[in-house]
């Protein structure tokens, strides 16, 4: 029995020597490294990483000599960035067309939302929140995709589709009135509380990682107002509850002060464009803890191409009205210490512009430093992954960016990524 015992532990050794052996160590030198959580940039920075996770970080000295190394020496080096609110699998993006979702085939949209998701990697957001999508598990396919190496793209959390009323903010709008929208674009329907929490159930079952709820009117949505409610707090409460007991969560698109209110009430863990919200709601998320997520760089972007391509009047009308009062309750939210997250309704304009958002932060009450965290350490935080996700720290996910400049004094150097490394891989190089 020793003789077997000893012949078994042998083999296990070998196999922990082979495992070791196979692990990919590589090495990146950060010209400066920016620790975010501090808001300094460290220069001249080691980073040791081991099967794609960071193993280490200290001040630059030679690796050994048949080490493989990224030179990043002449860059400026963050943690990946994390976009909380894109529509990445629906692929298209906006149009002038409410019906547009309807055109497409699901081979199509499917293809170019792997198109999508690519584009936004190669912009710097290593990781995104899917928030919606109106061909239902369309998201959940597309970060099984790129989890299986089949297409490229950011790390996905996905919604599966929305929790919204017939004919709500969540719904495609705009087709003759004798066209029956297919199954796939109803999913998440919901008419009481018992549907909503039925959707719910449906939709974690189906692998979608958290829940979108429409719970106000929408701004590119016909027949939809953002300031009214659509969905009951009774209802949001049911699909909150129901989530909260499936280890999930709730997110929820409010932009009236009401609606905001109700949803912080329900048990959203993050309110979405938040655009009307008053003093009652900014002090109540506050003393919730809840996250306010507000993409204020896309009203002049809709402003301007929506004008320019004949976008319908009521959009345009809308987001006028909507536009600047967020902006303002943005810079309330700054003042009152509000956890503000990073998440700009990527689809509305081009995939790939986000980063454009980080100026209006600052101009809107952040420092440089603030902004830069809010798509870091407080989006990981949001999606429960501030051990993984982040930081340029130990233990965390080698999701990594390379800027020219300084963005602690001039955030917009953001917008021109020139290296993206995502899980220790090079996936676009300077």
């Amino acid at each position: 029995m020793r003789i077997i015992r000893n012949i078994v532990l042998g083999a296990l050794a070998l196999a922990c020597a082979a495992g070791a052996a196979r692990a990919e160590t590589i090495y990146l030198r950060a010209g400066r490294l920016i620790d975010v959580e501090r808001g300094a940039a460290l220069p001249d920075r080691r980073l040791k990483i081991v099967d794609g996770r960071i193993a280490e970080v200290a001040p630059w000295s030679p690796p050994p000599a048949d080490a493989a190394v990224v030179d990043w020496s002449r860059f400026t080096v963050l943690p990946g960035l994390i976009d909380l609110h894109t529509h990445a699998a629906d692929g298209f993006g906006q149009t002038n067309d409410p019906a547009e979702p309807l055109k497409h085939s699901a081979a199509e949209t499917v293809l170019k939302g792997a198109e999508a998701a690519r584009t936004l990697l190669m912009a710097g957001f290593t990781t995104i929140r899917d928030v919606g999508v109106y061909r239902g598990l369309s998201d959940v396919a597309l970060r099984d995709a790129i989890a299986r190496g089949w297409v490229e793209g950011p790390r996905m959390v996905v919604a599966g589709a929305y929790i919204t009323a017939p004919g709500g903010g969540g719904a495609v709008t705009g087709a003759a009135p004798d066209v029956e929208i297919p199954r796939d674009f109803r999913l998440g329907e919901a008419r009481d509380p018992v549907e909503a929490r039925d959707r719910v159930r449906y939709l974690l079952q189906q692998r979608a990682d958290f829940i979108k709820i429409i719970g106000t009117g929408a701004v590119l949505a016909l027949g939809s107002e953002p300031g009214a409610l659509e969905l009951t707090e009774a209802e949001m409460k049911a699909a909150c509850d129901e989530a909260a007991a499936r280890g999930s969560y709730c997110i929820v698109h409010a932009h009236g002060a009401a609606g905001i209110k109700a949803a912080i009430r329900a048990g959203a863990r993050t309110i979405e464009h938040a655009s009307l919200i008053d003093d009652e709601g900014i002090a109540l998320a506050k003393a919730r803890g809840v996250f306010l997520d507000m993409d204020i760089y896309n009203g002049d972007w809709i402003e301007e191409m929506g004008t320019r391509e004949g976008w319908p009047a009521e959009y345009l009308r809308k987001n006028r009205e909507t536009t600047d009062l967020q902006r303002e309750g943005f810079r309330k939210a700054v003042k009152a210490g509000v956890r503000l997250t990073f998440g700009t309704d990527a689809a509305v304009y081009p995939y790939g512009l986000g980063a454009r958002q980080f100026a209006y932060m600052v101009r809107y009450g952040m420092t440089p430093a603030q902004a830069i965290r809010s798509a870091t350490t407080e989006a990981a935080a949001a999606l429960r992954m501030e051990r993984e996700l982040g930081q340029a720290a130990p233990g965390f996910h080698a999701d990594l960016v390379a800027v020219e400049g300084d963005p602690l004094t001039d955030v917009a150097t953001l917008t021109h990524v020139t290296g993206v490394m995502k899980a220790g891989r090079v996936v676009k190089a300077p």
